[in-house]
């Protein structure tokens, strides 16, 4: 691991399971547009969570 990656690999990890709830093997498994797409939302500030009402709606659909 070269010295300028591993910092920014253990920010970005912290990020990842603070805010996604995800674990390391979910991290090291994500490519870096799986990272950037994820966190974006919360970084631009339209990351409101899911209503209850939007998910029955989503389980609908998905389930016919």
């Amino acid at each position: 691991m070269s010295d300028s990656f591993g910092p920014h690999a253990v920010r970005l990890f912290t990020l990842a399971a603070k805010l996604l709830g995800w674990r390391p093997a979910d991290f090291w498994s994500a490519t870096p547009a799986e990272l950037a797409a994820a966190l974006a939302p919360l970084a631009d500030g339209t990351g409101d969570p899911l209503a209850r009402t939007e998910l029955e709606k989503m389980m609908e659909r998905e389930n016919g």
